[in-house]
């Protein structure tokens, strides 16, 4: 063991490792699951992997990770997760069971190291009884207000450790001093600094919350401004770095959290103290948050063994923002991060610019637990935050949309999520064709071209402004069978051949009914020449309508229309004509729908409750036009 294990009473070493079961003690870092013989098992602490090859034996009391070959006892785990010395990992380990130490050359004692981990971490277990103390003073009255005003009593309080830094110079540091620690290492813990007069308490005037480790021990505190002639103008003070305390990995709540974050697989990471509070009166016991820095990959280090995020046990990490612009901040960060974490990640926006404290204030429990359940995927936040910013009811809107979201979509690293998030992406933007789409994101995403694929050409769509007509002979003339355009040119020919039957029924399509440019113009031509309901029949029809038609492919499609033959199989008559036009209907009803959906997807229900009813009713009563027009161009016996 060396010299410096050789300090504590072998005896007392083998008491510490018995009395500690290996399982317990790892459990409060790692989610362990059974294995099989008498194993645990779950993800390393040590090395990032995402299948579990660390283990546990209870019944031998070791540990060994069979990816990075880290292993030991109980002694030599918390060594090397807390980054101790093995004689501070025997002292943490003997306090966590009440053992009293005894120390090679001197009697039974629990002094401990000076300047060592344990006594640093005794000293903020010191200052945090001080400051809950000084909570219940005359003095801390605004902490108290503070709290309450919060909707937090002194139960809550409690539970979260909060406490308050008296005013005066050095009242914390005198009573640290008085409990036997010394100077140095009140300034090496961050309680104490340098001042003019001596050393001098960190914190003054202040509301505090401790902030502990995974281990559940007091490493640094975070102290809010309450008084309006502070000097210090931050309203919000942390704890220096420390030996103890690395921002980067701690998180405030974690520890009255973490059992549950490990049982549900799932963390809520909110952006203050009083939110964590809110969240876990409300009734989310896994809301945690970063204390004195941004949330980051050391601290998604720690959550993802708590979660054991494998293949069998997928957690959820679900960031709440207070606004729109922060959270689309924060979200875009993360999406342009490496990705380890972002499809398991949501996002949570409050309304109204609301953190989760303000809106359990103003709605209730209810609403921050149903602030949770709404969340939304990171992938959906980033792209539908993003569509926001354009003319979606629009072809060029949609166009600029695609545009900026495409290559948003192609930077999605998991195959089978950006086809989805692909498809999604032409159903939010209202795009017709959704395998162009889908193609377009591949290309994008395997192209070496920043490029990326062809330009995207909007297929026709009902809202837009229709098509106008071709302008020059070189337009690109419909082929006669092609069945996507089918019923349109039968109810063309229809107009053209039997205008007695058609009349103000074929009349009244708009040129939405039309998705060809040589149609709509077509149809636009009749229209202009007075239509089928105008009493002209053949060549006098066909003549009025060819000087509304310019010269080339629109004007011999025109003259085509006019003799080809229709589909009928019996006689023409107006059932069939009927049939057809309202086949062209439903087609036309059809777009109206798809577009109709994709404006409720991009309506939340929550936010705007009237606007998405009202469209809601719309659309069913546009589906039942659809089923009804279908009906009646079967019993014409067209499609």
């Amino acid at each position: 063991m060396g010299d410096v294990a050789g300090r504590i009473r072998e005896s007392d070493i083998a008491e510490v490792r018995e009395r500690n079961r290996i399982d317990e003690v790892v459990g409060e870092y790692v989610a362990l699951r059974r294995a099989g013989g008498g194993s645990l098992k779950g993800l390393c602490p040590f090395h990032n992997e995402k299948t579990p090859s660390f283990n546990v034996r209870p019944t031998h009391g070791t540990f060994h990770c069979f990816g990075c070959g880290e292993g030991g006892d109980v002694i030599k785990f918390i060594q090397k997760i807390d980054l101790i010395t093995f004689v501070e990992a025997v002292e943490r380990l003997a306090d966590r069971v009440g053992i009293r130490l005894t120390y090679e050359g001197g009697g039974a004692t629990i002094q401990r190291d000076r300047g060592s981990r344990s006594r640093l971490i005794e000293a903020h277990r010191a200052a945090q009884e001080f400051y809950a103390e000084q909570l219940a003073t005359d003095e801390a009255r605004a902490a108290r207000d503070f709290l309450s005003e919060r909707g937090f009593d002194a139960a809550a309080a409690k539970t979260f450790g909060c406490g308050y830094a008296p005013g005066g110079w050095d009242k914390l540091t005198k009573h640290l001093l008085t409990r036997g620690f010394e100077v140095k290492e009140l300034l090496t813990a961050g309680l104490s600094k340098e001042g003019q007069r001596g050393p001098m308490d960190r914190f003054h005037r202040r509301l505090v919350w401790p902030i502990r480790d995974v281990g559940n021990e007091v490493v640094g505190f975070g102290a809010r401004r309450l008084f309006d002639d502070d000097r210090i103008s931050a309203k919000y003070l942390n704890t220096a770095e420390s030996p103890i305390y690395k921002k980067s990995q701690v998180m405030f709540g974690l520890d009255l959290a973490k059992r549950e974050i490990a049982k549900r697989h799932q963390v809520v990471v909110v952006e203050g103290y009083t939110d964590v509070m809110a969240m876990h009166a409300a009734g989310v016991p896994t809301a945690v948050a970063s204390s004195g820095t941004a949330f980051g990959e050391d601290h998604m280090k720690v959550l993802r063994r708590l979660m054991m995020d494998d293949d069998a046990f997928r957690g959820e990490v679900i960031f709440t923002f207070d606004g729109d612009e922060a959270g689309q901040k924060a979200a875009l960060k993360a999406f342009e991060g490496d990705q380890t974490f972002a499809g398991q990640t949501y996002i949570a926006v409050a309304p109204d610019g609301m953190d989760p404290c303000e809106l359990r204030l103003a709605k209730g429990d209810s609403a921050v637990k149903d602030l949770v359940a709404r969340r939304t995927p990171l992938f959906e936040f980033v792209i539908r935050s993003t569509l926001k910013n354009y003319d979606l009811d629009s072809v060029d809107g949609q166009v600029a949309a695609l545009q900026k979201t495409v290559p948003m979509v192609a930077s999605i690293k998991d195959r089978a999520a950006r086809d989805g998030y692909a498809s999604k992406l032409a159903w939010w933007v209202g795009w017709q064709d959704v395998a162009q789409v889908v193609n377009r994101v591949r290309g994008s995403a395997g192209a070496t071209d920043k490029r990326g694929g062809a330009p995207l050409k909007q297929p026709a769509r009902v809202g837009a402004q229709a098509p106008a007509a071709p302008t020059t002979q070189d337009v690109a003339r419909p082929a006669p069978k092609d069945p996507r355009f089918a019923v349109q040119r039968e109810a063309l020919k229809a107009a053209l051949q039997q205008p007695a039957i058609a009349g103000p029924e074929y009349d009244a399509l708009p040129l939405e009914a039309f998705t060809h440019p040589v149609y709509v113009a077509v149809h636009e031509a009749v229209l202009k020449a007075g239509g089928a309901g105008s009493g002209l029949t053949g060549p006098a029809l066909l003549d009025a309508a060819a000087p509304h038609c310019p010269e080339g492919t629109v004007r011999r499609v025109l003259s085509e229309l006019a003799v080809e033959p229709l589909q009928a199989k019996d006689e023409v008559d107006s059932r069939y004509i009927s049939s057809i036009l309202a086949r062209l209907q439903e087609g036309l009803v059809g777009r109206q729908i798809a577009e109709i959906k994709g404006k409720l997807q991009r309506l939340s229900p929550v936010e705007a409750p009237d606007d998405y009813r009202a469209l809601f009713g719309d659309l069913v009563a546009l589906e039942q036009y659809k089923k009804s027009l279908g009906e009646q161009a079967a019993a014409g016996a067209w499609g």
